[in-house]
């Protein structure tokens, strides 16, 4: 009886010990994916450096800043806005103007969005600090911020 208490836990410890050894190889055969940061962890200095630089863009130019033209205006001029809930991307095209993306800022959220196209487009970005509202209308081509009515 005691030879077979003595091989009945002997065998549970191989199990437990293979066991674990499996679930050790399938979480470094997943490793990063999973436990670690992709690309690794990068320094204060790394992180600056890299905020620095304009992110490349397909046709090698630099994007444009926060209420500036990405491109020549008319058809398809571009504007970036931002206010403290967001920020947006319009555009006038043939039918009026349009939002083309917005995002809300950090601890914010979208309350409304009227995309258009339209004679006027508006994004309203709620937050701890209110209610932000941006409204975009086309004047001479080119989108352009206007108070609300």
């Amino acid at each position: 009886m005691r030879r077979r208490s003595l091989l009945a836990v002997a065998g549970w410890l191989a199990t437990a010990v293979l066991a674990t050894l499996v679930g050790m190889a399938a979480i470094r055969l997943v490793g990063e994916s999973i436990t670690g940061t992709p690309g690794g962890v990068r320094s204060q200095e790394e992180v600056e450096r890299a905020l620095s630089t304009p992110a490349p863009t397909a046709s090698g130019a630099s994007s444009p800043g926060v209420g500036e033209p990405a491109g020549p205006g008319g058809p398809g001029a571009r504007r970036a806005f931002a206010t403290a809930g967001g920020t947006a991307v319009a555009e006038c095209a043939p039918g009026g103007v349009r939002l083309v993306s917005w995002a809300p800022a950090q601890d914010h959220r979208v309350a409304d969005v009227d995309r258009g196209p339209d004679d006027d487009v508006e994004v309203t970005f709620v937050g701890p600090g209110g209610e932000h509202e941006l409204k975009v209308r086309c004047v001479g081509g080119e989108p352009v911020a206007v108070a609300d009515d």
